[in-house]
Order: structure tokens, then C-alpha cells, then sequence
């Protein structure tokens, strides 16, 4: 449409330019007949003049008027003024051979009488300039329609060309915004009839989608190997890292003094080493997209037994549960997990004395729902994008974290056909939210458990119902 515009204004600008030519020349040509046809008028009567008088004039002044062939005519002796009829136009004196008086043009010829051309006389003859104006008028008024009807065709057909020609960018345009819809680079686009630049343009990123769909099936390719390789190695080293802790935990009870400092120290390390095989293997697992096996659930439990395990870390905090019925269809150790990193996350990153909430509950629709809040800090502002990336850890990390846990959190809760939310929690903190879908045909606990105290020995200060 705008390439139709651009050429309906470019052939405007034309036509109005040529009609302005054209009506120029063709209206000066007009005056000049129109002056022709007055001044041979003028001279015709001066030969009809001389035909008519022959005799002596000079004693004998005259003046006369008539109507001529659509005009007016004077005849008139010089230095007198013509009395003519009350309805005669009046010319006034003689000046110039061709001007325009009263609406007439008029001519002025001085014509000789009698013998040997003795009397002169004045002929003044005019015609009636309506009927110019009406022809100027008419010339300008058609050149007005074509110039607006010429724009018009060319907007028309500018139109009919244009999309025309643009169907086939159109056609591409649809195409491109599909392949980028899906993410799916094997997809075709059409190729067009005519063999223009438009069917070259098409060609070319025909096989542009062709290598791309190609270097991504080797990434892929690549990345599933990778996968596998991980969550494979990540499953063959729990059973060594377990008999070396086995092994690690008989050699701290047998031994004493230095040699036992030494025992606790390689222990601890393959502990922590065992819980990032175990992250690892999570994560491959996700990546891989291996669904882990599921069971109807309750988070309300699966919160307190994460609660129950954190006991011992947060003696310095305040964590409390709200904890309603919320039945889901999950994995109980991943969600457990889940429930774990969210806690254990706030624990990390807030200072002692912080006040922590996890509540589930049971929404209107049929999801399940858990959340962490507390009152601490809030997220830093630089990591907020990348919360959930892998191995990012938070400036007021003091547990030497892997920077997997939300990461796990974030993968889990897709895995489950869920998502996971942060915001400000109302108290100013970090909130949050993992909501899982609908777990169909699982039946409701019927006895709700609301605010529990985890540990009691070490939040005694939380609600108590």
C-alpha cells in the first residue's frame, strides 16, 4: 500500500506539473486567437466601410453604433465622443491596438474615407470575453480530472503491481514468522514461479534453514551424548563415593588425634562431592528429559520432612510452616528436593534472625501450590536474571554452595509440568512460588495441618496452633 502511495504521488507531482505546462501554453494560445479573431473582425468591417462610403464625408461627422457577428462596433469621427444607445457599451477613447474594457476585448483601427481618403474615421470592435473565461474554465477544469484521475489509475495499478510483487515477500514473511514461531529451522519456504530476485532471495535462505536445520541436528546430536555421558557418569560414581564414605566414616570412629582431623576433613569433602554428583545427575536427568517416576503426593508432607532435615542448619533463623492439604502427582525425592533448595536457599543468603514461611496450599483450579518466603534482604538486583541459572551463586552466600539449587528448583518444577515464580514477599524478603498442575483422581487428606514449628527446640518463638 505504501508503494502504491509512493507512485500515486510521484505521478501526481508529474501530471500536475505537465497539466500547469499544458495549461499555460494552451490558455495563451486561446488570448492569441481570440485577439486574432477580434482584430481580422475589426479589419473586415473597415473593408466593408470603405465599400459603403464613397462620397464625401469630412463636412458631415458621424458617429454610429452596431451589433456585429456577436460583438459591438463604433464608428466615430476623432476628437468627438459618441452619444450611442443607453444599452451600447462603451469603449472609451482609443489607446491601444488590443485591450480588454468592460468585459470586451477591443480592437482600434483608424480607417480613411472618400476621395483620396479625405475623412477619418475610428473603428472600435470588441468581443464579449465570457466566452474565453468559460473555455479557460473548461480547459482547466478537465485538466484538474485528469490530473486527479491519472493519480487515481496510478494508485490503482501501483496497488495491483504492488502486491503483486509483494505476495511472494508476504508468502516468505508468513513462512519465516512460522519457522520462528516453532524453532524449527527443517521448515520449507516457498519457492516463487517467476524467476526474479525474490525466488534467488528465497533460494538462498532455503538453504540457509538447510544448514542451520543441519548444524543443529549435530549440536543436538552432540548434546544428547553429552547428557548421557553425565548422568551416566553421575550415576556410576554414587556407588564408589558411597563406599568411600563408608569407608571414611569407620576411619574417623577408629582413629584419634591428628590422623583423625585429617579422616573428617576427606569426609566432609566427599560428602559435599556426593551432593553434586547427586545435582548433577538431577539436572542430566532434566536435560535429557527422563521423567523420574511418579506418585500421588502431598506437599504439605513433603515440606515438613524437608523442614525436619534442616533442623540443625537454621538454629540462627526462625523457620515456621503453614502447610495445608495440597495434593500433586510427583517424584516425592525431587519435590522434596525442591522443597530443600528453597528452604536451605534462605537460610543461605539472609542474615541470622530472619523469620522463614514455607506454606502450601491447594488452589481453586486444582494446582498445588508451596512457598518460601522470608524477611531478609530481597534479591540483589544483578543476579536477578540470572537466578536460575546454573552455578550462580548470591553475594550473601556463607554456605559455599554449588549455585545449583534454584537451578534443580527451576528444572524440577518444569519436569513436573509446573513453574516457579520469585518476587517480594510482603514482608520485604524473597518469595518463592512453585505451582504444579492438577494431579487428577488423588483424594484430599482430610485433616488439614496448619503452622508448624520446625525444630520446636529452636523456633519456639513461631505461632503455635
Amino acid at each position: 500500500m505504501r508503494l502504491a502511495a509512493a507512485v500515486a504521488g510521484v505521478v501526481f507531482v508529474i501530471l500536475v506539473g505537465v497539466a500547469v505546462g499544458v495549461g499555460m501554453i494552451t490558455v495563451h494560445r486561446l488570448r492569441s486567437d481570440f485577439d486574432s479573431q477580434v482584430y481580422s473582425q475589426a479589419v473586415n468591417i473597415t473593408h466593408e466601410l470603405r465599400s459603403d462610403f464613397q462620397g464625401n464625408i469630412d463636412t458631415e461627422p458621424f458617429y454610429a453604433y452596431a451589433k456585429v457577428t456577436g460583438g459591438a462596433a463604433w464608428i466615430w469621427p476623432p476628437n468627438q465622443r459618441p452619444i450611442g444607445t443607453p444599452d451600447a457599451p462603451w469603449f472609451g477613447n482609443p489607446n491601444s491596438p488590443v485591450e480588454q474594457i468592460n468585459g470586451y476585448r477591443v480592437t482600434t483601427l483608424p480607417v480613411s474615407l472618400g476621395p483620396g481618403g479625405g475623412a477619418t474615421l475610428y473603428i472600435q470592435y470588441g468581443l464579449p470575453v465570457a466566452a474565453l473565461a468559460r473555455e479557460i474554465h473548461t480547459l482547466e477544469l478537465f485538466l484538474a480530472l485528469g490530473v486527479l484521475g491519472g493519480t487515481a489509475l496510478a494508485f490503482g495499478a501501483g496497488s495491483l503491481v504492488a502486491r503483486r510483487a509483494i505476495m511472494p515477500i508476504a508468502e516468505l514473511t508468513a513462512a519465516a514468522g512460522e519457522i520462528a514461531r516453532t524453532r524449527d529451522p527443517s521448515g520449507t519456504l516457498p519457492v516463487p514461479t517467476a524467476d526474479d530476485e525474490v525466488a534467488e532471495l528465497s533460494r538462498t535462505l532455503s538453504g540457509m534453514l538447510a544448514a542451520l536445520s543441519e548444524a543443529r541436528s549435530e549440536t543436538e546430536a552432540t548434546l544428547e551424548r553429552q547428557r548421557a555421558f553425565v548422568a551416566d557418569a553421575s550415576h556410576e560414581l554414587r556407588t564408589p563415593l558411597t563406599s568411600v564414605l563408608a569407608n571414611l566414616e569407620l576411619l574417623v570412629d577408629s582413629t584419634g588425634g591428628g590422623e583423625r582431623e585429617i579422616a573428617q576433613s576427606a569426609l566432609r569433602s566427599t560428602q559435599r562431592m556426593r551432593r553434586l554428583v547427586g545435582d548433577l545427575l538431577l539436572l542430566a536427568r532434566a536435560d535429557a528429559r527422563r521423567a523420574p517416576a511418579r506418585e500421588p503426593l502431598d506437599l504439605a508432607e513433603i515440606v515438613t520432612l524437608a523442614a525436619g532435615e534442616l533442623g540443625p542448619a537454621c538454629r540462627q533463623h526462625t523457620l515456621a510452616l503453614d502447610v495445608a492439604p495440597a495434593p500433586a502427582l510427583g517424584s516425592r525425592d525431587d519435590l522434596q528436593r525442591v522443597a530443600t533448595n528453597l528452604i536451605e536457599n534462605a537460610i543461605r543468603h539472609t542474615p541470622h534472625g530472619t523469620h522463614i514461611t514455607a506454606s502450601t496450599r491447594a488452589l481453586p483450579d486444582g494446582s498445588a501450590e508451596l512457598v518460601v518466603a522470608d524477611d531478609g534482604p530481597g534479591i540483589a538486583p544483578d543476579v536477578r536474571d540470572t537466578l536460575f541459572q546454573r552455578f550462580v551463586r548470591g553475594s550473601g552466600d556463607r554456605g559455599g554452595s554449588f549455585g545449583l539449587g534454584l537451578a534443580i528448583v527451576d528444572a524440577v518444577a518444569q519436569a513436573h509440568g509446573g513453574v516457579v515464580a520469585v518476587d517480594e514477599s510482603p514482608h520485604g524478603g524473597a518469595r518463592f512460588t512453585v505451582t504444579l498442575p492438577p494431579a487428577d483422581g488423588l483424594r484430599e487428606p482430610q485433616q488439614p495441618r496448619l503452622w508448624l514449628d520446625v525444630p520446636a527446640d529452636v523456633a519456639a518463638d513461631a505461632p503455635r496452633v
